[in-house]
């Protein structure tokens, strides 16, 4: 007997199971030796069964840079679109077949520079398309210049004496533009990446995932501190609803908020007790918290990771549906013909 999945919507039929190898296409896999995204490639090849979609109704869409090429790598529908234009095909999809399971892959400068407006829209509509964003800080593709999102003084070959731009944060972006889903997670986390990507594609509504992804030939090193075993306890916050925000290889501090300004603090010093901390809330609908924690940075705070904000709305293409179905019940099915050949007319001769 065959194994079988029940396929998402309303009474669909039941799916074969598929597996990771289901969805690695035949092309050859073409990144530089070392490079982070050949584990977002992985680990998203390994979540996609998770989802109970047939691969036919499965799009990746990405525009240019190198995390554009992973369609080409995923053995499902995909698109490689142009610069920065990933979002607007996205929405147009997921629009006109709100049946399929959209993903946009995208990088900090495709996402964040010719893309950035694209990106806002579609998350202030609530679009219900999975946006992943690798954010290396440096465009690889085009060999290492200055990004959105280079720190400031980044000296690279568009800045040999520092770029003098303020950097942009990717997830406060996100949040202020009311994506209804936010995260991050790095590229050699595996459980974390599967984790996070898992609850990303559950989830409907606009969501965008920035992912600290390593570019080992123009950038190596950008996330050294929350990317390696030594160390990282003590530099990464992992994000747990409903839980206090504890960090350390000890587990000895937490995150304390006095108003609107988060404090490390040592826990069992001074009388602080878990009972301090802030507790996150991923679910809250006022985006203040989510906006809160991704200001934090290093040095001064631990980085989090893990979802900083879920939230349920209706999607674009269901107000959108619902436009459509308020339209033909007030004035029944439209008449393309009668449109295009009533009223007045012109005609040749």
């Amino acid at each position: 007997m065959t194994d079988i999945a029940v396929a998402p919507g309303n009474g669909a039929a039941p799916l074969p199971v598929l597996t990771r190898k289901d969805f690695v296409s035949d092309q050859e896999v073409r990144w530089c030796p070392g490079c982070g995204d050949y584990s977002i490639l992985a680990n998203t090849q390994k979540v996609m069964p998770d989802f109970g979609y047939p691969r036919e109704n499965i799009v990746f869409i990405s525009g240019i840079g190198c995390s554009g090429r992973l369609p080409y790598y995923m053995n499902t529908y995909g698109f490689h679109t142009i610069h920065g234009r990933a979002p607007t095909l996205a929405t147009g999809l997921k629009a006109s077949r709100p049946e399929l399971m959209v993903w946009v892959i995208t990088g900090d400068g495709d996402a964040l520079s010719i893309g950035g407006n694209h990106v806002l829209h579609s998350m202030r509509r609530n679009t219900d398309i999975k946006l992943v964003m690798f954010n290396n800080r440096i465009y690889g593709l085009t060999k290492g210049q200055a990004s959105p999102t280079s720190e400031l003084g980044k000296k690279t070959k568009s800045s040999p004496v520092g770029t003098i731009d303020q950097p942009l944060v990717p997830l406060s972006v996100a949040i202020t533009a009311e994506a209804t889903f936010v995260a991050r997670t790095i590229d050699t986390y595996t459980e974390h990446i599967q984790d996070t990507l898992t609850a990303a594609g559950f989830h409907r509504g606009s969501t965008f995932v920035e992912v600290l992804q390593n570019c080992n030939i123009f950038n190596d090193g950008a996330w050294a501190p929350f990317r390696e075993k030594d160390g990282r306890d003590d530099n990464v916050l992992l994000l747990k609803h409903g839980e206090p925000m504890i960090f350390g290889k000890d587990r000895d501090k937490g995150i304390r908020l006095r108003g609107f300004t988060p404090e490390v603090v040592q826990l069992g010093v001074d009388g602080v007790t878990e009972a301090d901390l802030l507790v996150h809330d991923e679910t809250a609908e006022d985006p203040t918290l989510a906006y809160i924690l991704s200001r934090m940075w290093a040095p001064r705070f631990p980085v989090p990771l893990g979802v900083f904000r879920r939230v349920e709305r209706p999607t674009h293409d269901q107000m959108l549906q619902g436009q459509i179905d308020d339209a033909i019940a007030a004035k029944g099915p439209g008449d393309l013909r009668g449109l295009l050949f009533g009223g007045e007319t012109w005609q040749a001769g």
